[in-house]
C-alpha cells in the first residue's frame, strides 16, 4: 500500500459497499426461495421483493443498499455485473488507465482521491485545489495507453439536453428525437484554484440519475448531484441552462 496513492483507499471502500449490496441481493433471493418451499415465513418485505422481481422491477429492498438507479430489473442486474467486472479487473491488473466513472458507487470519494493524490505529490493543501477539465481529442478513437501525469481519465457519462459535436469538439444542439448521447472522455486535472484555464465553456451539472434531485447523506454530499464540469461551448451559458443540459452517469434503461 502506497500512501501517495489514494485510489487504493477508494478501491477498498468501493469493494466494501458492493459486498454489502451483493449480500443483500443473495440473502433476499435465498430467503424467497425458502419461503416458496415453505421452509421460511414469507414476510411482507420478502413478499414485496418477490412481486417486484415478478414485475421486472428492481426491488426496493436492494435499492436501499444500492447506488442510485432507475433501471428496470434486467438492466440493473446487467449494470451491476459490469460494475463488478470493472472492479475485478482493477484488482487483477492494478489501477486502470481510464476510469469508468459511472460504475463507481460513491463518486465523490473517487474525485476526492484524485485531488488527494495531487495534493500529496506537490505537498500543497487540498482545499486550495479543484478540478480543471479537458476533453482530449486525441483519445476520441483510441484510448490512452498510460495514465496522465496528474489527474484521471474518465469515461462513461451521458449528455442530456444537447449533443457533443465531434467535428467542432464542443456542445451543440441535439439531433431530432435524440434525448441523450455519450459524452467524450474527460481528463479530470487537479489544479490550483487560482490557475484554472480560461476558455469558452458551459458549467455543466453532473448527476447520477435523471431525477436530478437527492438528499444530503451523512458525508455531507448529495445522493445524486456529483459536481460541476466545465465543457467546451461557444454558446452562452443561459442557453444551455434553458435547455436543461446536464451530464448523467447512467440512463433509466
Amino acid at each position: 500500500i502506497v500512501y501517495e496513492e489514494s485510489m487504493n483507499t477508494v478501491l477498498r471502500q468501493e469493494l466494501q459497499r458492493f459486498n454489502k449490496l451483493i449480500n443483500v441481493i443473495l440473502g433476499s433471493l435465498k430467503n424467497i426461495h425458502k419461503a416458496i418451499q415453505g421452509l421460511l415465513l414469507m414476510s411482507a418485505e420478502l413478499e414485496t421483493c418477490f412481486f417486484q422481481i415478478f414485475d421486472g422491477k428492481t426491488p426496493e429492498l436492494w435499492l436501499a443498499k444500492s447506488y442510485p438507479s432507475r433501471k428496470p430489473l434486467g438492466s440493473y442486474v446487467n449494470d451491476l455485473i459490469e460494475r463488478l467486472a470493472f472492479f475485478q479487473k482493477w484488482i487483477d491488473e492494478g489501477i486502470p488507465v481510464t476510469f469508468w466513472i459511472s460504475g463507481i458507487y460513491f463518486t465523490q470519494a473517487f474525485t476526492t482521491g484524485a485531488l488527494q493524490n495531487f495534493a500529496r505529490k506537490y505537498k500543497i493543501p487540498i482545499d486550495t485545489i479543484t478540478f480543471d477539465f479537458d476533453t482530449p481529442k486525441q483519445f476520441h478513437n483510441q484510448p490512452p495507453a498510460e495514465r496522465p501525469e496528474d489527474g484521471v481519465y474518465c469515461y462513461g457519462l451521458f449528455i442530456e439536453g444537447c449533443k457533443w459535436n465531434e467535428d467542432l469538439w464542443l456542445l451543440d444542439e441535439s439531433d431530432p428525437k435524440v434525448l441523450t448521447v455519450d459524452a467524450p472522455m474527460l481528463h479530470f486535472q487537479p489544479q490550483l484554484k487560482t490557475k484554472l484555464r480560461k476558455f469558452n465553456h458551459y458549467n455543466c451539472p453532473t448527476y447520477k440519475i435523471s431525477t436530478r434531485k437527492g438528499t444530503l447523506s451523512t458525508t455531507g454530499h448529495s445522493t445524486n448531484f456529483i459536481m460541476w464540469i466545465r465543457v467546451n461551448s461557444e454558446t452562452p451559458q443561459s442557453h444551455w441552462v434553458k435547455r436543461g443540459v446536464a451530464f448523467l452517469s447512467q440512463l433509466d434503461v
